[in-house]
């Protein structure tokens, strides 16, 4: 088909300001910030052409933001190159034409060394300005005469001679009666601490100096110390108390980068999904949140990164995702995998006084970033049933006051060889019964945290040479019997068996199975809740996605220790004969089918497995069977 006709699209000055008020820049306090970056590119600019021979520079830069109520305006000031009348037609009233580009390349300088990219900032002004004036005179030996512009955020301007004696540039913000909270001194001092705080040139607001101009993370690890990261932390997050362990990041290449990362002490749950590290490029602060860098495990950490290369929109409010961002992201791994294993190595007491914090990081990490889950696999440990004097000479052990920790290596190469299969481990003291009977056999038991492992000990296995984790209240599958000869009832069946039937029939519950066991040892219980592992798994990710605790299973496991006192009791009522039922029980029946079902009871509430309706019933039923037992005794 043949073209009918070619042309331009005509774009309309008079669209450009609404456009730049409300899609380039939709937080009106960003202006003060794109201002004060201006200052520091002019300052730095005539430091350049200073170097170049073609102005002079005896003046130490600095910046100064003066309010004047009565005429409701705001001024910002610095001592840079200022600018001529070619140079204000240029990079004013060309909208979007970038002076630092060109001003790089006339004077082949890094582009580090300039904050602005993209000749918009100037305009953010009319955000809550309804005139906008400028005084400058520029720093150059030729054409240094000082010029006036001004504007009301239409596409109108003057330009005209003055007679401004500084050299630099004064820009008056004649501030909208909406927006005149930008009059109010603390207004001020807090978005100089929030966007400017750490400039490389001063800023002066009311006499005082506000801004620190030299970040720790911009100097050489040599030059610093311990207090130095540790007062970086305290002013960036007061109140916190100390950070726990923290990285110096610095790189040049592939992309540039400095910072400095925390892992704080946890105080209730951490943040995953915000986080408070804090972005800056080229120490002017874009945003804290920074979900497009840090992998998702490390948004919880604090700190601060610095980088020209992170690619942010125009108005240097947001970072667009690419591929360089997810090597930095890539890159900040690695270099904590690479802290962790010299503390490790170098301190393992205290990277076990941490490990409670840090882990959760660590754990998720490793769950969700393959390559860091490798960097990773040698770090993480667990806290163990193991006595101090027994680790404290062993490099199988980690020892820290009392507490004693291991790694889930170590742990299987002590196992014997008919048990490498099972690793045990618990994860709350809800388990303390069952745990006294695992560690009356000697058996050694992993602690494991109740939240995060319910997912991270199954990512394990995956990870394992066909080992297996059980919960010590898990049910229990290889024999724990006596090896003494079973009696027989009257009616020749086995004891168990009775035992069996007669547990059955006082709880009334078929969803409750029971089996009888002999437990060996001093400490072991009458009766213990046991759950399907897999099936208990099941039930705690559930209730995890609910965000609620995990209750007992409907389907459960009642394990009855025949080898216990108060079961064998059992069998001595009824003058000793074996409990069987009868169609007219006697009160001997019933006392003891009380007492069953109150071991049952007793069972569920020291898993925390009795819901509130049924602790009434278990208060009650224990003040009926005291009182029956009082009246036998009289």
């Amino acid at each position: 088909m043949a073209i009918r006709e070619d042309g331009q699209i005509e774009i309309h000055t008079e669209n450009i300001f609404p456009i730049i008020k409300k899609a380039v820049y939709s937080d009106h306090e960003i202006f003060l910030r794109e201002l004060v970056s201006n200052g520091v590119d002019a300052i730095k600019k005539r430091k350049m052409a200073s170097m170049a021979g073609e102005c002079n520079n005896d003046d130490e830069g600095k910046i100064d933001i003066k309010i004047n109520r009565e005429e409701k305006t705001l001024t910002i000031s610095d001592n840079g190159i200022g600018m001529n009348a070619e140079e204000i037609k240029k990079y004013i009233n060309q909208v979007a034409f970038s002076s630092a580009e060109e001003f790089l390349t006339k004077y082949d300088q890094d582009k580090e060394q300039i904050i602005g990219h993209f000749g918009l900032g100037f305009y953010s002004s009319f955000m809550v300005s309804k005139i906008v004036e400028i005084y400058t005179k520029s720093a150059l030996k030729e054409n240094n005469e000082a010029i006036k512009w001004k504007c009301d955020g239409s596409p109108n301007f003057t330009l005209e001679d003055h007679n401004k004696e500084e050299i630099g540039t004064d820009i008056v913000l004649y501030l909208m009666e909406e927006e005149l909270e930008y009059l109010e001194p603390t207004r001020i001092k807090t978005l100089i601490k929030k966007y400017c705080d750490f400039m490389p040139i001063s800023i002066s607001f009311e006499g005082e100096i506000i801004n620190k101009t030299n970040p720790i993370w911009r100097k050489s690890i040599k030059e610093l110390e311990d207090k130095d990261y540790i007062e970086l932390y305290k002013y960036l997050y007061p109140f916190q108390g100390e950070p726990l362990i923290w990285i110096h990041l610095s790189t040049d290449y592939p992309y540039n980068l400095q910072g400095i990362l925390y892992f704080p002490k946890l105080s209730g749950r951490a943040d995953w999904e915000n986080g408070e590290i804090k972005l800056f490029s080229n120490q002017v602060f874009v945003s804290d949140s920074i979900k497009e860098v840090v992998p998702r495990y490390l948004i919880p950490l604090r700190g601060v990164l610095d980088s020209t290369d992170i690619p942010l929109n125009v108005s240097r409010s947001a970072l667009q995702s690419d591929r360089k961002v997810k090597s930095i992201g890539s890159f900040i791994s690695k270099k904590i995998a690479d802290k962790l294993s010299r503390l490790i190595k170098d301190d393992p007491s205290f990277y076990s006084e941490v490990w409670e914090s840090i882990s959760p990081y660590i754990k998720i990490g490793a769950m969700e970033d393959e390559k860091f889950a490798e960097q990773v696999k040698e770090l993480i440990i667990f806290k163990t049933n193991i006595k101090k004097d027994k680790a404290i000479n062993s490099e199988d052990f980690i020892v820290n006051e009392d507490k004693v920790y291991t790694t889930i290596k170590s742990y299987r190469d002590r196992m014997n060889a008919e048990s490498k299969k099972i690793l045990y481990y618990t994860d709350e003291l809800a388990q303390a019964s069952a745990l006294s009977l695992w560690e009356s056999q000697g058996a050694e038991i992993i602690k494991a945290d109740t939240i995060i492992d319910t997912q991270f000990i199954s990512w394990l296995e995956s990870k394992q040479d066909g080992s297996d984790f059980q919960r010590v209240d898990a049910e229990i599958t290889n024999d724990q019997s006596d090896n003494n000869k079973e009696l027989l009832d009257k009616d020749g069946e086995k004891e168990s068996e009775s035992i069996k039937k007669f547990f059955e029939e006082a709880i009334g519950n078929e969803k409750v199975t029971i089996k009888i066991k002999s437990l060996k040892g001093d400490n072991t219980p009458p009766t213990l809740i046991l759950l399907p592992e897999q099936m208990r798994r099941i039930n705690d990710v559930g209730a995890l996605m609910e965000q609620r605790l995990p209750g007992l299973p409907d389907h459960h496991v009642l394990l009855v220790n025949k080898a216990h006192t108060l079961v064998s009791g059992l069998l001595k009522l009824n003058s000793g004969s074996v409990l069987v039922s009868t169609s007219q029980p006697t009160e001997t029946e019933i006392l003891a089918k009380k007492l069953a079902k109150h071991l049952y009871e007793m069972a569920k509430s020291s898993i925390g497995g009795l819901e509130p309706n049924e602790i009434n019933d278990f208060h009650s039923n224990n003040a009926s069977i005291m009182a029956a037992l009082v009246d036998r005794a009289l």
